[in-house]
């Protein structure tokens, strides 16, 4: 029979939590660092071709997510440092996912009704032509 059972780690001790966390704030920095980047190549607005364009977009879209997943994980090890177990700290930042999804959610259903809205408006020019060449 085969068992899954490994043996576990015991806690991380409060050196091994503050490495980690230094951890994390490295990476924000390297992170932060790229979407600088990726936002100068969209000011500077010099592409080849539209699909640079599109890609740079795309890349400060990831830079964007990114930011968002290791701040996430900052306020996770900042929780353990203040003495929250891993369950508490865990809610924690699912809560946390939950409220960046909301805010993704209504950002793309204000993005639908502008192009709703362009969509009539344009619709009621081609009505207002055709019924002026009559």
């Amino acid at each position: 029979m085969q068992s899954y059972h490994t043996t576990r780690d015991g806690p991380l001790t409060e050196e091994e939590l503050k490495g980690k966390l230094e951890e994390t704030k490295e990476e924000m920095v390297e992170v932060l660092e790229w979407k600088k980047e990726e936002e100068t190549k969209l000011k500077e607005d010099k592409f080849k071709t539209p699909q640079a364009k599109s890609a740079s977009k795309r890349n400060l879209f990831k830079a964007n997510k990114r930011v968002d997943s290791v701040s996430g994980m900052l306020e996770y090890w900042k929780n353990r440092i203040n003495g929250m177990s891993h369950f508490r700290a865990s809610i924690e930042l699912n809560e946390y996912w939950a409220v960046l999804k909301e805010k993704a959610e209504k950002i793309k259903e204000e993005e639908k009704k502008l192009k709703q809205e362009e969509a009539d408006k344009l619709a009621e020019e081609k009505m207002a032509k055709r019924l002026k060449k009559k």
